[in-house]
């Protein structure tokens, strides 16, 4: 992951519940995308084992409904390929299962989503050039 940041933007308008849901769907999902970003297994003085962790850190950043969608659609663009985007909105956290998300998506357009949080994952100067301006959430 030399040379390469991930962040995360959630949509500060939301309740602390669901920016916390939001922030772990997107970490698991992310996690599945790049496994060599989780560290080993490591050992306190204790001997007791701890699962591996994230190895880069992981900025959680915040921004308007309206942000999130606007970074959405840019990311949609040609010159936007390289990187990796996993997105969270209203239309998956509408449904009850997988099954019932994808039938939603395949019939709900773009423009009709709202979006929860995105996680965005690749070059580092292009991933600031995008969020740089956003934000810390605390």
């Amino acid at each position: 992951m030399n040379g390469k940041k991930l962040v995360l933007l959630l949509n500060e308008n939301l309740p602390s519940g669901v920016m916390a849901n939001t922030a772990a769907i997107l970490g698991v999902s992310l996690g599945r995308r790049f496994p060599e970003a989780v560290g080993e297994d490591v050992t306190d003085g204790s001997g007791f084992s701890h699962e591996g962790i994230v190895k880069i850190p992981v900025p959680v950043l915040k921004g308007s409904e309206e942000k999130l969608k606007e970074l959405r659609g840019m990311l949609y663009r040609e010159d936007y390929d390289d990187l990796t985007v996993v997105d969270f909105s209203d239309v998956a956290r509408g449904c009850r299962t997988y099954g019932e998300y994808v039938e939603k998506s395949a019939s709900t357009e773009e423009s009709c989503y709202v979006y929860l949080g995105l996680a965005i994952c690749g070059d580092a100067k292009k991933v600031n050039s995008l969020t740089g301006a956003m934000p810390l959430l605390r």
